[in-house]
């Protein structure tokens, strides 16, 4: 398994929906997060297993703004 390398913190409620699942917690902790042009991508542990979810980046940018996620922000 490929070590993490965090270049973020969630440090606040943030979280998303897999499928058409319920809406599932990202916990609060170091993470890596990958930013495209629409979306931002948050890799993390838990559990002992590697976890990634994919968000909007408008939802993404929103989360930076309020203080949930410490993060990268788009150049």
């Amino acid at each position: 398994m490929e070590a993490l390398q965090p270049n973020a913190r969630i440090k606040g409620l943030v979280e998303f929906r897999a499928g058409d699942g319920p809406m599932v917690k990202i916990p609060e902790g170091p993470c890596q997060i990958v930013l495209a042009a629409d979306s931002a991508v948050i890799h993390w542990h838990e559990g002992g297993a590697a976890l990634n979810a994919a968000i909007p980046l408008v939802d993404y940018l929103e989360h930076v703004e309020e203080g949930r996620i410490e993060g990268p922000t788009p150049d």
